[in-house]
């Protein structure tokens, strides 16, 4: 075990364990000799990878970076293996984690999940929808499917689709409440609204006219921590709801909601990317992913 790659195999074991011992167990190593590896690789950074502790470890920054590193060289290293020992690109194959909004997920990600799993039948996929901004490497995700302005420079992004926020309501409840016809309208009516900190208790709009920008503050008795909740609450006749047009145009075409307040729509852009974290030699079954997404639905507007 003196190659570097042997160290760093270890370390990679120590660290997603958080345990000498259960790292050996693995190994096939004492817990001594695990800890004599990556004291080694420690000395020779001059720097500590871990906190230690009598129950625990726990990776300190350097050590974090160092396995965001460790990660993708050890990958590749299999990667190339693989390639010259086939003598032929390598096919996808592995588990592939993404995260997705839930909105996404449930309108564009998972029905195209069966496509592309027969495309890649090598590849196991590993899908976990949330509304949170998570962070890929502590998360070990492969690729994150991200609404709004990207901040994190460290990843790689592919724009994947731009669409309008619309103002809806199901035909039932218009039918009881009237149709509103201005901002101002909105007053007297029930407004979803999303709970989450970042989110605003003020809609946006446009003057028809003039183009003058403006906001309204809305009110209303149902909240929710992703749009899939807004949506269904608005299909049942609760309220009025701000939603992504990708997640409720179909809805819109097949009548089960009315698209208000067109004249008046600020239309604001949300966009939609792929983030990744990137690398010269992107693992064949990340780029097959992203090239697929892009493919399938890249460059849409919606509705």
């Amino acid at each position: 075990m003196d190659s570097r790659s042997g160290e760093m195999g270890v370390f990679v074991a120590a660290a997603e364990s958080a345990s000498f011992s259960a790292a050996g167990r693995k190994l096939h190593l004492s817990p001594s000799a695990v800890s004599k590896l990556v004291t080694r690789i420690e000395d020779r950074l001059g720097t500590p990878l871990f906190v230690r502790s009598t129950r625990t470890l726990q990776l300190t920054a350097e050590g974090a970076l160092y396995l965001e590193r460790a990660r993708r060289i050890l990958a590749d290293i299999d990667e190339t293996e693989r390639l010259i020992a086939t003598g032929a690109d390598v096919a996808p194959r592995g588990k592939l984690r993404i995260s997705a909004s839930v909105a996404f997920g449930e309108c564009c990600l998972l029905p195209l999940a069966p496509r592309f799993l027969t495309l890649y039948p090598q590849v196991e996929l590993d899908v976990s929808l949330t509304d949170t901004v998570i962070d890929l490497v502590d998360e070990r995700t492969d690729v994150a499917i991200r609404s709004g302005p990207l901040r994190d420079s460290a990843l790689k992004a592919r724009k994947l689709l731009e669409s309008r926020r619309v103002i809806v309501a199901s035909p039932a409840y218009l039918e009881a409440h009237g149709v509103p016809t201005r901002p101002q309208d909105l007053d007297g009516h029930n407004c979803l609204r999303f709970n989450f900190r970042r989110s605003l208790d003020e809609w946006p709009f446009r003057d028809p006219k003039t183009g003058e920008p403006s906001t309204r503050v809305v009110t209303g008795n149902a909240h929710g921590d992703s749009g899939v909740i807004l949506r269904r609450f608005a299909l049942d006749g609760v309220g009025i709801a701000r939603l992504g047009g990708f997640h409720v145009a179909k809805d819109i075409a097949e009548g089960r909601l009315v698209a208000l307040l067109e004249d008046h729509n600020a239309d604001d852009i949300e966009l939609i990317h792929a983030v990744y974290v990137g690398h010269e030699h992107l693992a064949a079954r990340i780029r097959a992913f992203v090239d697929f997404l892009a493919d399938a639905i890249g460059g849409r507007h919606a509705p």
